[in-house]
Order: C-alpha cells, then structure tokens, then sequence
C-alpha cells in the first residue's frame, strides 16, 4: 500500500512543479497591471507609454515562440524547460534592475520568451505522462498554475509593489521562477527527456489544413474574452456602478471562476473532446451576450463576470488537446503556436474592444460584439467536426470496398 501510495505521490509532483512555473510566468504576465501607475511615476513616463510593457511582452510570446522551438528542438524537453524558465528568472532579474524604462521593456521582452515555448513543450511533457483519457486533465493541472496566479500572485504582486516599490514585484516573481526551476529539474522524469521531433517536419505538419483551422479555432474562440476583459475595469465602474474597490473583488471573483472552469474544462475534455469544446464555447458566447443586459443589476453583472471566469478558462484545455490531437506529429511546434495564437487574440481582442468603444456604439455594447467573434469560433467548430466526419467517411470507403470484394 505505501508503495503505491509513493508511486501515486511521485507522479502528481513533476505536473504540479510545473504548475508553479506557469503560476510565476502567469504572475508576471498579470501583475503589471496592477503595478503600472506606480511604474510610471517612479519612471517618468507617461501611462500610455508604460502600456508597452504589455503590448510589448503579449507580442514577445506571440512571435517568439517558434523561433525558441527551432533553437532548444535538439534538447530533451526537460532540458528545454530548464533552459527556459531560466530565461524566464533572468528576464524578471533584470526588470528588478532596470535603470529606466527602455531596460525595464527589454527585460520584459527577454521574460516573454519563454512563455509561450514553456507552455508549449510543458504542455506536451504533462500529457505524455499520462494515459490518452487523462491528457487533457494533465493540461488542466498545468493551466491551473497560471489561473491561481489571477487569484492569489497578482494581488499579492500588486500589494507588493504599492508598498514596498514595484522592483519587489519583479525581485519576488525572480524567486519564484528560480525555485519553480529547480523543482522541475529534480522531479521531471527521465522519460521526459526525450528529444523532439525533426523541426522540418513539425513545421511541414503546420501546413495541413485541419491544424490550421484547429488554431483559427484557438484564435477566434478566445477573442471575444480578450475583448471584454481588457475593458472589464471601465465598465463595471461606469456602466454597473461599483467602485474601484469593489472591482478588484470582482476580479478575484473572476479568478476563482478561472480556477473551477480550468478544471471542469480538463475533466470534460477527457470525456468527450468536440462536445466539450462545442459547449464549452457556446456557453462563452451566451454570457458575454448577457453581460450587457446583466450590466444594470450589481449582483447580476458579478455572476456573469463569475461564469466568464468558468467558461473562459474551461475552453482552454480543449483548446490545447483539439491542436494537438490535429497535428500528433508535431506536439512541441503546435502547442507553442496555439499560445502565440491566444496572444495575437489578446491583441487583436483589446483592439477590437478599443474601436467599439470609440464608435457610436461605445462601451455597453462590447460584450455583444465579444460574443459575436465567440459564435463565430463555434461555427469554426463546426466547419471542423463537419470537415473531419468527412475526412473519417472518405478513409472508410476503401475498406468497404475491400470488404465486399472478399465477399
């Protein structure tokens, strides 16, 4: 008994210490929000120019990361995590440091490129460590660090840097990378140390169209988030009536939805993957479409926000098992892609949101035009379940035909 109960304690470790490296990349990627006026007075710039440090690290990760897969694809993936959450220690050291705001946006810059190539092969490492029926639960875990990190490493960031200056923030994330380092160094596995496969190959498996729309579908389903989200401060305050104060509960409220979706949303996937992922969004779409009529009622504006937190981050690990089950040839490439295409959502979303806002439509109307963008990646789901029934119908038909020729 206390064998297995050792077995079943040594498998749990490698997938949550890296989970504490999600949480320290998702901590840093968040917290500077909470931190950026006091960056900008202490720094001298104006609050648009400090903005850069998050357009700047969202663009980092989106363009980085098939760049560091060709460079770290020789390693064995434990090697590349290492190599990468040192990357990420490093990047945050220097943001401790920074002298002036130009130093501050490139250590930012060097700390996002290690996100999206961490997710991507950690993503990969966690699902190979567990059965086919448990893939996207072990994705979930990963996922899991980061949703915490909304909830727990982002306040307490946020506190951190109000009190004692914003380059504790980063001096603390830098701990916390450092230790989440060394406990994936001691405690992943030697089957984990597999080499990856020929990048040539990978990035030739890019091309296949259903992998293509597999990240079409990863972009648009999470747009309509990014969209309301980046503007959910502004609208709670002018649009629902609460104060600053009350928001940021609100937004811890958010996070504990995050937390709960992430981990119904693995055990879903594991169950049926295209329901999962078809429900999963729709029910994304129909609370952002409520959230405008919900906007008047405090009460009912906060629950809606609770159920964007649930089904936002519920869609998540289907998001990541539907691109890796689409192209099983190339995990490491794809995975890192899919994160690069939930930061060009992010992107686009917060522009997207920024144009409503400034038509005759304004901010009322931003979750109606988020829910549109996420209807649409549902009849992108359908486009791919409808593409792949008959994908599976056209490869069945020279079978039937062998078999009635023995008849």
């Amino acid at each position: 008994m206390k064998t297995i109960e050792n077995r079943t304690r040594s498998a749990r470790l490698p997938p949550l210490a890296m989970a504490v490296c999600a949480f320290a990349i998702g901590m840093s990627e968040f917290v500077i929000m909470g931190i950026l006026t006091d960056i900008a007075k202490d720094l001298q710039v104006s609050i648009p120019d400090t903005g850069m440090l998050i357009s700047g690290y969202s663009l980092g990760v989106a363009l980085s990361g098939p760049v560091m897969i060709a460079l770290t694809n020789r390693l064995s993936r434990k090697r590349s995590l290492v190599m990468l959450m040192l990357l990420f220690a490093l990047g945050n050291a220097l943001a401790a440091a920074a002298a002036g705001f130009k130093m501050l946006l490139f250590a930012r810059i060097v700390a996002s490129f290690a996100h999206g190539s961490f997710f991507g092969a950690a993503a990969v490492v966690a699902a190979g460590m567990v059965p086919e029926n448990k893939r996207a639960w072990a994705v979930s875990v990963l996922v899991g660090g980061a949703s915490v990190a909304n909830i727990v490493g982002v306040p307490f960031g946020t506190f951190l840097g109000q009190g004692f200056g914003w380059r504790s923030t980063f001096a603390v994330i830098t701990v916390i990378g450092t230790l989440a380092l060394i406990g994936i160094a001691l405690l992943l596995p030697r089957e984990s140390s597999a080499p990856g496969a020929n990048f040539r190959k990978e990035l030739a498996v890019l091309g296949r169209p259903p992998v293509l729309l597999a990240l079409a579908v990863t972009a648009v389903c999470f747009g309509g988030v990014f969209m309301t989200f980046t503007y959910i401060a502004p609208f709670l305050e002018d649009i629902t009536g609460y104060d600053a104060p009350s928001v940021s509960w609100i937004l811890v409220l958010f996070g504990i939805g995050v937390t709960l979706g992430n981990a119904l949303g693995g055990r879903l996937a594991d169950w049926h993957l295209n329901r999962a992922l078809a429900g999963i969004t729709g029910g994304l779409a129909l609370f952002l479409l409520l959230l405008t009529a919900a906007s008047h009622s405090k009460i009912a504006a906060a629950t809606d926000v609770f159920m964007l937190g649930v089904f936002s981050f519920g869609i998540l690990p289907c998001l990541t098992v539907n691109v890796m089950n689409k192209a099983k040839e190339a995990p490491n490439l794809v995975t890192t892609i899919n994160v690069s295409a939930l930061h060009v959502s992010n992107a686009a979303g917060a522009w997207l949101g920024g144009t409503v806002i400034d038509s005759r439509f304004g901010l009322p109307a931003v979750p109606v035009f988020a829910a549109c963008i996420t209807f649409a990646g549902l009849a992108l789901i359908g486009l791919s379940l409808n593409l792949e029934i008959r994908r599976n119908k056209r490869a069945d038909r020279p079978n039937e035909l062998e078999e009635r020729e023995k008849i």
